[in-house]
């Protein structure tokens, strides 16, 4: 599904979503899907006429398994950078482990047999990087190193599981999936405050809304 011809296309992976950018003739694939997701994004790539080496960059919203999971497997080229924002990025290559006094890191523990560590460069993202199009904004919460990215041409927001999508309405994913709750109605309130107003909301989970993103994000801050 195209919600700007050429520019965004979402791929429908395990119950969540990938989606692949054309960021001015660079190809961003946003998110990874679930380990199981590798024939399925392939077969998905060449329905666009596109196969992983067409791939140009990889930004990861954050390390969880149904986000990273095909990054090793899909068949990227070795000098495709994935960017990711610490210790999320951390997480990932295994040079620290998710701390197991808190619910939702054990639970990143629990399905690390599941994942591969990829062998492409992993580059540290820092708030207010501008990644080409992209602007990455900090918004942990769900994960300690939880980016949102603001493709500002496209009107388009990633948002990861900063929100999910139902009915049409954005609001947060139940309290078990997040590090902290309380972090992450903040930086929802914050991110609401400093970005400045797009189309389409680009979600991990559920539908992404194609106009008025901002307006429904707007809502979902207004009611945490």
């Amino acid at each position: 599904m195209s919600l700007e011809p050429g520019a965004v296309r979402r791929f429908r992976c395990r119950g969540v979503n990938a989606y692949l950018v054309d960021d001015d003739g660079t190809l961003t694939l946003v998110d990874a899907g679930t380990p199981w997701d590798g024939d399925r994004m392939r077969r998905m790539l060449s329905n666009a006429g596109l196969d992983p080496e067409a791939i140009d960059r990889v930004l990861l919203t954050h390390y969880d398994m149904d986000h990273v999971g095909t990054l090793a497997t899909l068949g990227l080229d070795a000098d495709v950078p994935v960017y990711v924002a610490d210790p999320d990025a951390s997480f990932l290559l295994g040079d620290a482990d998710p701390p197991a006094t808190n619910h939702k890191g054990l639970i990143q523990r629990l399905s690390r047999p599941f994942l591969t560590p990829p062998e492409n460069e992993i580059r540290r993202v820092t708030d207010g990087d501008a990644i080409g199009g992209f602007e990455a904004h900090r918004t942990p919460g769900h994960t300690p190193g939880h980016v949102v990215y603001h493709h500002a041409a496209h009107e388009t927001v990633f948002l990861g599981d900063l929100v999910r999508e139902s009915d049409g309405e954005l609001s947060p994913l139940p309290w078990v999936v997040y590090y902290d709750v309380e972090r992450n109605a903040r930086s929802l309130v914050e991110l609401v405050e400093r970005i400045d107003p797009f189309e389409a909301a680009c979600v991990g989970h559920g539908d992404p809304i194609r106009s008025d993103g901002y307006r429904a994000l707007r809502y979902a801050a207004a009611r945490v």
